[in-house]
Formats: structure tokens, sequence, C-alpha cells
């Protein structure tokens, strides 16, 4: 579907990371899954890419600019490699970055953000813990002040790109229980009292270091601190719309890659003497399949324009994120009935996208906390 929002700046890098994707994803993605990882080197080509740029000042390496439309088409082309997990571990640190350029002090910045924009290193944000995800209110870390220290205790897990990264911008607690006494901390892979551990046995995202993290005493310098003390919680919220934004945004892209491998099959398979695609009850799943792709697509494209307008489009990006990942889940099992025992294999995109596609329902808000947030928003 035709774009109105296109220019040609827009084309031109959505080409760009079209071709990216086509030439280092895309013919590796299936041995990488099997090595449950991917070479360093793909994100240092991302980094040069300016894949990570997004938002960041020149000064720090980034683009010195934002277009939400060339962040969403970044993420869908990416997507169309059917690599969840190699896309979750090398985009990861963006959902880091954010809060760094606005909040953090300028020896931070100078620290931290130039080797994760040329992708150097990597960058994890530590939210989640065992007790809980999308309930900030109730994070069980704490950090507590002990001269020009900050002191960390606790745990998060489902860390993406946990294993790989050398930065953490951190969640804990350092005041009351509540909205309130929430801060955020920069802390370093190599920091006494700070250890991490793999989680290889997942559905999906075999490729992707998703990991726990864990503090005992851990002991970070007091200018650690990213924004104000006790006022965390906001900057934690307010980052989690560009996560799911680009979440939605890698789900058109599953969506197109089920779709096309849909078609080519239908085109190509022969059922009864004539090709699959020559059947009404296949032709009729095509067409739900392009219709649902559109409305995700036209969903994409008005939150970017919101987006760019200024605006901060929390309802929209909560109702488009549980939306979409319905959609996806709905056009994937569809596109797995199209191509029957084909789709079934391992190696196969759709396979693929079939065992990822689940965590997009899950990670970064589930379905149905993404439901009873829009209503709430929806009301105020």
């Amino acid at each position: 579907m035709r774009n109105p929002f296109d220019n040609e700046e827009r084309i031109a890098f959505r080409e760009t990371v079209r071709k990216f994707t086509a030439a280092e994803i895309t013919p590796y993605v299936d041995a990488w899954d099997e090595q449950g990882e991917f070479p360093e080197s793909l994100r240092r080509k991302a980094g040069e890419l300016g894949l990570f740029g997004f938002g960041i000042d020149e000064s720090y390496g980034g683009l010195g600019f934002d277009d939400y439309f060339m962040r969403a088409s970044s993420s869908e082309e990416l997507a169309r490699s059917s690599g969840g997990g190699v896309l979750a571990s090398i985009w990861c640190c963006n959902i880091m970055t954010g809060p760094i350029q606005l909040l953090a002090s300028e020896d931070i910045k100078r620290r931290v953000l130039p080797p994760i924009m040329s992708g150097e290193v990597g960058g994890s944000l530590a939210v989640t813990e065992p007790g809980g995800g999308s309930d900030v209110a109730n994070l069980r870390t704490t950090a507590k002040r002990d001269g020009d220290s900050w002191v960390l205790n606790g745990a998060k897990t489902f860390i993406t790109g946990g294993m790989r990264s050398k930065y953490f911008l951190v969640g804990a607690r350092t005041g009351a229980s509540g909205l309130m006494g929430i801060s955020l901390f920069l802390v370093e892979a190599d920091t006494p009292g700070f250890t991490r551990t793999l989680i290889d046995r997942k559905m999906g995202w075999w490729a992707s270091d998703t990991t726990q993290l864990f503090f005992e005493d851990c002991r970070i310098p007091a200018e650690n601190l990213v924004g104000e003390v006790d006022h965390g919680f906001m900057a934690i919220v307010n980052n989690f719309n560009n996560e799911r934004f680009a979440m939605v945004a890698q789900m058109l892209g599953f969506a197109k890659t089920c779709f096309e491998e849909s078609v080519k099959y239908a085109r190509d398979r022969e059922t009864f003497g004539k090709p699959l695609i020559g059947h009404q009850a296949i032709r009729h799943k095509l067409a739900e399949m392009s219709a649902r792709i559109d409305m995700m697509e036209s969903y994409v494209n008005q939150i970017s324009w919101l987006f760019n307008e200024g605006e901060n489009p929390f309802a929209e990006v909560t109702k488009a994120k549980f939306q979409c990942s319905k959609d996806l889940e709905w056009i994937v099992n569809e596109s797995m009935q199209i191509l029957g025992g084909a789709g079934y294999l391992r190696g196969h995109p759709v396979e693929r996208i079939y065992r990822d596609c689940k965590v997009q329902s899950i990670g970064g808000g589930s379905q149905e906390v993404m439901k009873d947030l829009a209503i709430k928003l929806m009301m105020l």
C-alpha cells in the first residue's frame, strides 16, 4: 500500500535498510538461530548505518535528528529477515539511549553514547524483575545512598542483549513505595557485585542473549544517577512508548514476510490439478492477511505522524501494540496453514516467525496489560 507520507529521503533510507538486511542478516539468520548467537560485527555494521542514532545529538555520534517514519521503516525492514532474536539483540540499545540523551549528565553522555552509536558496544534497559514487568511502580531492586556511592541490591530478568551489553540503565527503588521513589542508574558490566546469567531455553528468539541480572551490594558512583532521584517512573513510562512502537513496526515486517512466503508457495505448489492459489479457500486467506497488513501499516503511519507532530501518543501506541500482536498471530497461523508441512520445517522463515511471534504479545507489556492501560488513557 502506497505511503502518503513518503518522500525521497524516507524512501532512500528504507531501501538502504532493506539492502542491509538482505545482505547482512537474511542469508545467515538460520545458522545464527541454531548457534544461539550472531557475530559482534553485525552490531558495528548497524552502527555504521546510523540505525542507533535517531534522537541522539551528532556531538554524541547520533544522527542529530529524529523521524518516526524512518524509525518505523528501519524496524520493519530488519524484521523482514525473520530473525526476531537477532533483531532484538542488536536493537535493544535503542530503548536505553533515549533516557540517557534526555536525562544523563554530560560526562555520562560523552562516555556512553558514542560507543553505542557506533555499535562498538551494546546497552540494555533493565526494568523487568522476577516478580513483575509492566508494574513499574512495584520495583523491588533497591538503591541506597552511601556517601559518594549508590549501593544496588536486587535482580532483573528477561533483559534483552544482557550478556553482550557493556552498559545497563537500571531502574531501582530509592524512596517510598509507589510511583515516586524510583530512580535510574547507569551500571557498567564490570562493576563489582554485578553478575549475569543467560536464559538459554526459550521457545523463540534463539539468537538473542536474554539474561538475568543480579546486584549484590553493587556499588556505583553517585554521579551514575540518571535524572533526578525518585523521579525515574515517568522516564521509564515514556520510554516504553518508543519500545512498543518499535515492536509494532517489527510486527508489520514479520507479517509482510509471512504473506510473501505464503503467496510464493501458493503459486508454486499444485494440489488437485491446479496451483494452491487457485483454490478459493486459499485466496480468501490471502485476502484477509493482506487486509490486516494494510491496517497494521495504517496504524504505523498514523502514529509516526503523531510522534513527528510533537505528540506522545500513549493510547494509540498501546492499542496498536495489542491489536497488531493479535493480527500477527493470526497472520502467521494462516501462513503456516497455507504452507503446511513446508512451513513446519525448522529454518523456514514462517516457522521462525511462528515460534518468535508470541513474545510480541508479551514483551513490552502483555496484551491484557495493554488493553487495561489503553482504556485508562482514553478515559483521562
